[in-house]
């Protein structure tokens, strides 16, 4: 069920979602002060293309620069990301071939409101 729900969301909005972020990462990537925001948006990417199996969990080695790093992140750019997944989640519930979807985007919400000092790791079964 997971492969089919992954495909489904590849084909309908990973794929946008993924380019959208990578575009965001090279531009990041552009500065040295900003690289760990384009890495940040990196690893969404990778995230945004393949979220069904997956989870987010926080990075035991994150520190002081992560929550700083988040603060600027949420002003910058994350509460609008988030509203984004949420508005977009919320009108995929709409119909009941959707709502996997939906729920997807919901899962995208925390990552994309503070990146840095979390990782992708496979759900354990």
């Amino acid at each position: 069920m997971t492969l089919l729900l992954n495909v489904i969301w590849l084909v309908l909005s990973g794929f946008w979602l993924a380019v959208g972020y990578l575009i965001a990462g090279i531009v990041c990537c552009l500065l040295i002060v900003t690289i760990p925001f384009g890495l940040a948006a990196f690893r969404i990417a990778n995230y945004a293309l393949w979220p069904f199996g997956r989870t987010i969990t926080d990075r035991r080695d994150a520190g002081v620069a992560s929550l700083i790093g988040n603060v600027i992140w949420i002003l910058v750019a994350g509460w609008w990301l988030a509203l984004a997944h949420l508005v977009t989640g919320v009108l995929l519930c709409v119909t009941i071939i959707g709502i996997p979807l939906g729920v997807g985007n919901f899962k995208l919400i925390p990552v994309s409101l503070v990146p840095l000092g979390r990782e992708v790791v496979p759900l354990s079964r």
